[in-house]
């Protein structure tokens, strides 16, 4: 039965690392707190991210609003301009001459577009990168901290966000909300999000099926195994 057993305990590892690893979720507090009319402190839930790793045109879609909204102070450094045309069947002349805004090399990195000092003097600190982003806050809290900008004319640069309150990033996704509906709003953060989590893991979807067709052929190995064993210990007392 020890050779059974071992396959058992190897069947739940490839369970755990294969369909079970997914990005990282939002922490036990989920999007943090908040502070009512009242001055009691409220629990804020995360709204559920739209992730489809399936949805080639989603993640298109966010690959442009990401490059036109987000690249000019955040870089991606883990991921190559190459790797979107080739994996989002995205072509490669549109590639070079929509969305390659801070280089001319299409095997390059995605790099911020303005200088790393100049940004530390205007928000105090360099923007994070965020090829990994999902992965460390999760989908979840990544797309209700993009919807959580609110009008602030306290702070430098006139907006806050519930999620992460005085935040010095700008709100620089005020004129697409301003000039969308609110669906559609939603919509665009969605795909932003779902690029975000393909940059993560460009291999998760295959990944999760490759792990189905190793569980589904360790359990008809398992069959086999249980029979091998019985048989070899059938005489043994």
């Amino acid at each position: 039965m020890k050779a059974v057993k071992k396959l058992v305990a190897g069947l739940g590892l490839t369970v755990a690392l294969g369909l079970g690893a997914t990005s990282a979720q939002a922490s036990a507090e989920g999007c943090g707190t908040y502070k009512t009319v009242d001055g009691k402190e409220a629990h804020l839930a995360c709204e559920k991210a739209p992730v489809d790793l399936t949805n080639k045109a989603s993640i298109q879609r966010g690959a442009s609003l990401f490059m036109s909204y987000c690249a000019g102070c955040h870089s991606a450094q883990y991921v190559r301009y190459s790797k979107m045309y080739k994996d989002l069947d995205i072509p490669k002349e549109l590639v070079e001459k929509y969305l390659m805004l801070t280089t001319d090399q299409v095997g390059d990195h995605i790099n911020a577009g303005v200088d790393p000092e100049l940004q530390k003097a205007w928000f105090g600190a360099q923007p994070p990168d965020l090829s990994l982003e999902t992965r460390l806050r999760g989908n979840d809290w990544v797309y209700t901290y993009l919807l959580a900008f609110y009008e602030d004319p306290s702070r430098p640069w006139g907006a806050n966000n519930i999620v992460m309150p005085n935040v010095a990033m700008p709100f620089v996704l005020h004129d697409m909300q301003m000039n969308t509906s609110k669906e559609e709003y939603r919509r665009n953060i969605g795909d932003i999000v779902n690029f975000m989590a393909w940059m993560a893991e460009p291999q998760a979807h295959q990944r999760k099926i490759y792990g189905f067709w190793v569980i589904l052929f360790l359990l008809a190995l398992l069959i086999p195994v249980y029979l091998l064993n019985k048989e070899f210990w059938k005489d043994v007392k």
